[in-house]
């Protein structure tokens, strides 16, 4: 029976505390190795966004109690207004915020490791941006299907990857010149979308505007359902990749002699890495600061000598559920609820302008991480 492992870096766990061994699971012929301490925070993370996802199905505009939403949930039955807010507004956004933030915390640990530079991520060297250019020329040309600009956005993310890739690959893939690089064609595509939108009618450009600012505001079912489809696509490949991704982090000549194929897999990662963001910011938008901060947070809290996917994934979706629930909270749309009838009346215009979006939040967290890393990292001759 052959058993294949994932095992943590060099000295990472041996002889050290109970936190640091590693804990394994297997099934069949396949085995897997975590640190107990990575485990640990891979688990309460998700927690974490399991109770912030209990939290928002109860709190808002119209409060709903705990049991009315145990029977909204499991039975559909009770109070029309509280099956309604719970099963067709909350829950697909809170679940859509998990699954995002997910999607964003793992394309960033992808990112991070293959370029070796903590500030590498989709959000930074312009992988997001390029795919809200795919999904703005969609959404301009043919009107924006959920479908459609879900594969506008992969297209637009791959384009840019490889105009990234390509312009910073001379003498060798530096993590500091990729940065510098995509935050040239970061700034370009900004003039690019910018320009679309002055070109577009006015309820495509009011449409993609509001899309572009990275919101959950308004999605349904339907984005739940392609993100879910999209992840149980990319997360096998991803974790499979793992294990040569921590072997890649120790050097192409070193991991090349483990027997790792450094170029192919390079290639497989940032494929796979370029198919996570793409989807995430055709379902929510192009949120910034998750893909950045997430690998980052899961390695400090766990101690980590390099960057899990599976806890950078957690972390994430903990991340992003926190950001919806804050934004969420900031402003309430305007709701007016007939007794008599039971039923709710929303004006959309008040309920647009009114609910902050989740980017908004996300971002300015993302400049005050940003000015703390480049602080932490000043003297040192690093990015």
């Amino acid at each position: 029976m052959t058993t294949t492992e994932i095992r943590p870096a060099p000295g990472a766990g041996g002889g050290a505390s109970d936190a640091a061994r590693p804990v394994r699971w297997w099934s069949g012929r396949v085995s897997f190795r975590m640190h107990r301490r990575t485990a640990l925070v891979s688990g309460g993370a998700l927690l974490l966004a399991a109770l912030l996802l209990l939290v928002s199905l109860c709190v808002g505009s119209y409060p709903v109690p705990v049991p009315d939403v145990a029977r909204a949930l499991f039975y559909g039955t009770g109070d029309r207004l509280a099956v309604h807010f719970v099963n067709q507004e909350r829950l697909p956004q809170a679940l859509l915020a998990i699954l995002v933030g997910g999607a964003l915390g793992m394309s960033g640990a992808i990112f991070q490791s293959v370029s070796r530079n903590a500030l590498a991520s989709p959000d930074v060297i312009g992988f997001n941006s390029g795919a809200a250019t795919g999904a703005i020329l969609v959404i301009v040309t043919f009107g924006g299907a959920a479908t459609s600009v879900a594969a506008g956005a992969i297209v637009g993310g791959l384009v840019t990857a490889l105009l990234v890739s390509v312009l910073a690959s001379r003498g060798g893939l530096q993590g500091i010149r990729l940065v510098l690089i995509g935050l040239g064609v970061t700034a370009m595509l900004g003039s690019v979308n910018s320009y679309l939108l002055t070109r577009s009618s006015l309820n495509d450009a009011q449409n993609a505007h509001i899309w572009l600012v990275g919101t959950l505001n308004g999605r349904g079912w339907s984005s739940v359902q392609i993100m879910a489809a999209a992840l149980v696509l990319l997360l096998p490949p991803v974790l499979l990749f793992g294990r040569r991704l921590r072997m890649m982090e120790l050097g192409d000549d070193l991991a090349t002699g483990l027997g790792v194929r450094v170029n192919r897999s390079r290639i497989a990662l940032t494929v796979l890495g370029i198919g996570l963001c793409g989807v995430a910011v055709a379902s929510a938008g192009p949120i910034p600061f998750i893909a950045l901060a997430a690998p980052q947070i899961a390695a400090m809290v766990g101690r980590s000598p390099g960057v899990s996917l599976v806890s950078a994934g957690a972390v994430g979706a903990g991340l992003l559920s926190a950001a919806h629930l804050a934004s969420s909270q900031f402003f309430s749309a305007l709701v007016w609820v007939d007794r008599q009838v039971g039923w709710v009346r929303v004006v959309e215009e008040s309920q647009r302008n009114n609910l902050l979006p989740v980017g908004v939040t996300t971002a300015v967290l993302g400049g005050a991480y940003l000015a703390w890393v480049l602080f932490k990292r000043r003297g040192t001759g690093t990015a």
